[in-house]
């Protein structure tokens, strides 16, 4: 028991440390490939179908989710967005448990995105 609650103390620590936000992705200007990451977070099928230019695609479906953003920088600004919403958020969730301090969700997602462009 005692091992849980330090478990959830230090999740919770790591989470207050993270920088979560969100903007509506019909405002995402862009990214600076220098300080900052976009995350395409739907199936590959879904992605080669179009994305944002620049995007790194990591299927949040996918099993090897966490082994494959664990490669990316942690101190990088990430952009996360999925095809609506729904997965970016879990993403964005995840993406701070696994130490990313600065991750912003890109609120309606693809679909959102076409539609503006």
């Amino acid at each position: 028991m005692r091992n849980i609650l330090l478990f959830v103390l230090i999740i919770s620590g790591q989470l207050a440390l993270a920088q979560m936000d969100s903007q509506p992705i019909t405002e995402f200007k862009g990214f600076d490939d220098a300080s900052e990451l976009l995350l395409d977070v739907r199936t590959p099928e879904e992605y080669n179908q179009g994305s944002i230019d620049g995007a790194i695609n990591i299927d949040w479906l996918s099993n090897e989710f966490n082994e494959k953003v664990a490669k990316l920088d942690k101190d990088k600004k990430v952009y996360v967005f999925c095809k609506k919403g729904g997965r970016s958020l879990k993403s964005q969730a995840r993406l701070a448990e696994l130490g990313f301090t600065n991750v912003v969700d890109l609120q309606g997602g693809y679909d959102a995105y076409l539609n503006k462009h």
